[in-house]
């Protein structure tokens, strides 16, 4: 028996599932990092040695704050955004998949692929905090795809089972 659409429900095991896909994510990071060194991308016009989510923060910082964030900080606001953001996108894609439910095709997989295409590969480098897709060595890009694939195939299995779904 399919229930009906409810984009509120939705939405609300969206952001469990993000959360907690997002917390997958850096788990299956962490393995990989363990059985084989992880790429790296290189650090975006003259910026030090730091990954997006930290570039991000110091730019959110830069703006809201109008000062540049302490090391301290950013050890913290690095995983808030990645986090946040995690949490954000599982929250729209929950309420996409009441709306339109074809979005849960193929096991979640085709989800995290648009997500590292459009934030990874497009957002990021336009908003300046890495370079053009261009300048980074296939490794780096297998490295990121794979992760958002494990970031959605998780989140669209935790939004399935929180919406009593099969």
């Amino acid at each position: 028996m399919r229930r009906g659409r409810d984009t509120g429900k939705g939405l609300a095991a969206g952001l469990v599932a993000g959360l907690l896909a997002s917390c997958v994510m850096n788990g299956f990071q962490t393995l990989w990092a363990a059985l084989a060194p992880a790429p790296r991308r290189r650090p975006a016009r003259g910026e030090p040695d730091e990954d997006t989510t930290v570039r991000t923060a110091s730019a959110i910082s830069r703006v809201l704050l109008r000062r540049p964030l302490t090391e301290r900080e950013k050890r913290i606001a690095g995983p808030l955004v990645h986090y946040s953001f995690g949490t954000l996108v599982g929250g729209l894609y929950g309420a996409a998949a009441e709306r339109v439910p074809p979005v849960t095709g193929g096991a979640g997989l085709p989800f995290g692929a648009a997500f590292w295409l459009v934030a990874d590969e497009t957002a990021v480098p336009l908003l300046r905090l890495a370079d053009p897709p261009s300048r980074y060595p296939v490794s780096v890009h297998a490295y990121a795809l794979a992760s958002h694939l494990v970031f959605g195939w998780t989140a669209e299995a935790l939004r399935r089972q929180l919406r009593g779904r099969r």
